[in-house]
């Protein structure tokens, strides 16, 4: 089995794209306020300060608050 070896001896470079800060700080920005807003509901939500009223959200995340070390009793 022959391989074959480029004549000109070179190798290949990959190119890493840059991408400037303007293209890019929409979406840091928007992953952050949603990281914000789930770090909210899972760790702050008690119905004192819970945007919707009720104790739904806190039963759902409620698991997950203790897998997270949250207390919440």
């Amino acid at each position: 089995m022959a391989v074959a070896i480029p004549v000109s001896g070179s190798i290949p470079t990959v190119e890493i794209p840059s991408i400037p800060l303007r293209e890019l700080l929409p979406w840091l920005l928007m992953a952050a306020l949603v990281a914000a807003v789930t770090v909210f509901f899972i760790s702050a939500d008690q119905g004192a300060v819970s945007l919707p009223s009720g104790t739904a959200i806190h039963e759902w995340v409620h698991d997950g608050r203790h897998l997270l070390g949250y207390p919440c009793h």
